[in-house]
């Protein structure tokens, strides 16, 4: 009875976002763009490009016009259908890059 009892409280507990753990890698990931994103602003596009496949790295080097289309048409789609979202996401990862860089900044006046 008391493992069901701790299995159901670690359940409980993680419903409740109370096992966030605050150092995640996503977490981590994202401010470590929002840090490069406030330095040099072409940071995201590196990070898109090493998302990318070689394979289709070698695409685009190939055919740039019809790679240049597609960006624009998934663009024009994601804007028409997602704008809301897409706005959000984008203001929380500055809002949370903006926030790493204040908390630096403090660390190094207390320090």
């Amino acid at each position: 009875m008391t493992a069901q009892r701790n299995s159901s409280d670690e359940h409980e507990r993680a419903a409740a976002g109370l096992d966030y753990d605050e150092q995640s890698s996503v977490h981590d990931g994202a401010a470590k763009l929002g840090a490069k994103m406030v330095e040099q602003p072409e940071a995201l596009l590196d990070e898109i490009e090493n998302l990318l496949p070689e394979a289709w790295r070698d695409q685009i080097r190939a055919f740039p016009l019809a790679a240049i289309a597609i960006g624009v048409g998934v663009g024009v789609f994601l804007g028409m259908k997602k704008s809301d979202e897409i706005i959000a996401a984008g203001g929380s990862l500055i809002s949370a890059a903006a926030m790493a860089n204040v908390s630096e900044v403090m660390d190094r006046m207390k320090g």
